[in-house]
């Protein structure tokens, strides 16, 4: 697809024009064909293709219950700028795993693009499960992670690194090209650093289902914000952190490890009432997801509103907020087509309102395609 984008500015403030032809972003607007369709962005902050790397679905489609619906979600996370995201199946039945797989094979293309999934469980620590189902729980072993692998879809595994066997299913998956993230834990600062020696590159849901640090035992968290080894997944949702913890880490990790990440779910999109999370029944009311004894069950919030949320609690510029969304999650999953605006790189991108507090979503385009666009009356 070839577009020429024109009129708006970039995430630092300068004009910017963007031309797209065959799908990736070229040197020139010369090299366009003739005709090419304009996109005007007067007004508005031109930035690349939001990435989420935890989405659990959205508008009532669950993906750990119904796999099959995976090519539902590429139009509706389009509408909130996303243009690639890893579909993540919580701990569960292998089937659904499987199911996934499956799914992500005939996914069609349409909107936001699928870039392998995400398999958040099962190998997790009972204690810290939180939404987790504890009888789907697994100790990790050869056999359970057996053909996951990047070429096979899986692009990123959480998993507790305390647990026995766990090291070495971390460098099995590393070995295949998998990102082991490591979350749902009560690992001690020691373990972390094994887990790091064996090829674990990132935490999932910073602070979150895992031992808070302590004086002289910093978990996870610690030694996440404290080393320069890991890149921090963070829900900027407005209920999953205190800001004053929010605050915290966008300090201590700054626009190279701030990974931001929605963990939405089906409820995205939906008003307030019943909806679920894998096998489990979970409320969604004021902007929140809980199970039954009000745990927190994933997010209701787009990537979008964790943008506005992180700038609004820390005062970051509009460009370190965007890198959390764009060039922290494909450089994490070494897609270096993704997450830029250079010429040679995908033609994604995602046209922002930043007017005041907002961070709104107006057009969002795929490989040179206008997807979305509020303007339209779409949305």
């Amino acid at each position: 697809m070839s577009l020429r984008v024109h009129g708006g500015v970039d995430v630092h403030g300068a004009p910017v024009e963007v031309a797209i032809a065959g799908g990736h972003v070229v040197e020139v607007a010369s090299e366009l064909p003739a005709g090419a369709p304009q996109l005007d962005a007067g007004g508005l902050t031109v930035a690349p293709g939001f990435l989420d790397l935890q989405v659990n679905g959205a508008g009532g489609v669950d993906l750990t219950a119904q796999p099959e619906r995976l090519g539902e979600l590429g139009p509706l996370l389009a509408r909130y700028g996303v243009t690639g995201f890893l579909p993540t199946v919580i701990t569960s039945a292998a089937a659904a795993r499987d199911g996934a797989l499956v799914a992500l094979r005939l996914a069609p293309a349409a909107g936001a693009v699928p870039l392998g999934l995400h398999f958040e469980g099962p190998m997790l620590a009972p204690a810290r499960r939180g939404a987790h189902p504890a009888h789907l729980l697994r100790a990790p072993s050869a056999e359970l992670v057996a053909g996951w692998s990047r070429d096979a879809g899986v692009t990123m595994v959480t998993l507790a690194p305390e647990l026995p066997g766990a090291l070495e299913a971390i460098a099995a998956l590393r070995d295949r090209g998998v990102v082991v993230a490591l979350g749902h834990t009560e690992a001690s600062g020691a373990e972390v650093e094994a887990a790091v020696a064996a090829g674990a590159s990132c935490v999932t849901h910073l602070f979150n289902a895992m031992s808070p640090p302590t004086a002289r035992e910093p978990g996870a968290a610690g030694v996440a914000l404290g080393g320069d080894a890991l890149v921090a997944g963070v829900i900027a949702d407005g209920h999953h952190l205190d800001p004053h913890l929010l605050r915290t880490a966008w300090r201590a990790l700054g626009p190279e490890r701030f990974l931001a990440v929605s963990d939405t779910t089906a409820a995205l999109g939906l008003p307030d009432g019943p909806t679920r999370l894998g096998e489990q029944e979970t409320l969604l009311a004021d902007g929140a997801v809980r199970l039954a004894d009000g745990t927190l069950a994933g997010s209701a919030a787009s990537l979008a509103d964790c943008l506005r949320v992180l700038r609004a609690t820390t005062g970051c510029s509009p460009a370190e907020a965007v890198a959390t969304a764009t060039t922290v999650p494909a450089r994490l999953i070494g897609d270096e087509r993704r997450g830029r605006l250079d010429a040679g790189c995908r033609g994604d991108l995602v046209l922002l309102d930043l007017a005041g507090d907002r961070f709104d979503v107006v057009a969002t385009v795929v490989a040179g395609e206008v997807v979305h666009d509020v303007r339209r009356g779409e949305g």
